[in-house]
């Protein structure tokens, strides 16, 4: 199996140089890049997996909504949001009206939860969707990621619970749940993070990753998706009327557990 983690980016400008390319054949980095759009970065990993069929795509942004925003905007599948996020995603980044926040003199919103069942489970919390602006927001590149979603699926990609699994597939990641603890910030601690996890990689690309934080993220991503072949290679199937199939589920070994229960249950609504 050959495993690609894209480390993404929401900015307006320069987010080519921000977004990382890490992709990983027989438990070999072999490659790790930037200066790709988001458009570009898309168009490679379609490119890879016609290349390789058998290829799981890990992108580090949220796929989808808490439910009862989706279902208040009369969104019942993913594509339906994937969709509307190609039309809507600049309009809802340029008002940034409730239930989004984070830009000056906007609050957090109250209207619903603000994450993702998937999010409230994660072991490290990660920002809610709606905050498009402030330290650590993630709502941005997710809005301008989710359309991608609806390209990868058009070339052939399964998304990750919204559709049954088989490859290629693309999940989504938080690379701070697949590093575990570490001082990202510090260039001697992700090389030598590096040089403990992956000592088997080849230095000189071990030494492009510990370079910037998104490259290490990016790199770490590929690495542990790959010690994971099996599982990934294993996923099972989400039933309909389960609201992972709605907001969707950060792929982890842990949440990847979950999932497995919840496709054994009788297919309602956990939410």
């Amino acid at each position: 199996m050959q495993t690609i983690a894209i480390d993404w980016s929401g900015r307006e400008r320069g987010a080519a140089e921000a977004i990382w390319f890490a992709r990983v054949r027989a438990g070999t980095l072999v490659e790790l890049e930037n200066g790709m759009g988001r458009d570009e970065v898309t168009d490679a990993a379609i490119a890879a997996a016609r290349r390789e069929p058998r290829t799981v795509v890990g992108l580090d942004f949220a796929f989808a909504f808490p439910a009862w925003y989706s279902e208040q905007r009369g969104w019942s599948t993913g594509r339906a949001i994937w969709d509307a996020m190609r039309d809507d995603a600049e309009a809802l980044l340029d008002a940034c009206e409730p239930p989004f926040w984070g830009r000056p003199g906007t609050h957090a919103q109250a209207l619903g939860p603000a994450l993702r069942e998937t999010e409230a489970d994660a072991p490290a919390t990660p920002k809610s969707v709606f905050q498009i602006g402030g330290a650590g927001a993630v709502g941005t590149g997710s809005l301008r990621g989710m359309r991608h979603l609806a390209e990868l699926a058009d070339a052939g990609f399964a998304i990750w619970p919204f559709d049954d699994p088989r490859v290629p597939m693309t999940v989504e990641i938080y690379p701070r749940a697949l590093t575990g603890p570490v001082r990202k910030s510090r260039h001697r601690a992700r090389r030598e993070y590096l040089a403990r996890r992956f000592p088997e990689q080849d230095a000189v690309i071990r030494e492009r990753a510990a370079g910037s934080e998104d490259a290490f993220d990016a790199a770490v991503s590929a690495l542990v998706m790959a010690r994971h072949g099996e599982e990934l290679a294993t996923l099972p199937s989400v039933p309909p009327g389960s609201r992972l199939r709605l907001e969707g589920a950060i792929w982890t070994p842990r949440e990847s557990d979950r999932a497995r229960s919840l496709a054994s249950s009788d297919g309602t609504d956990h939410g």
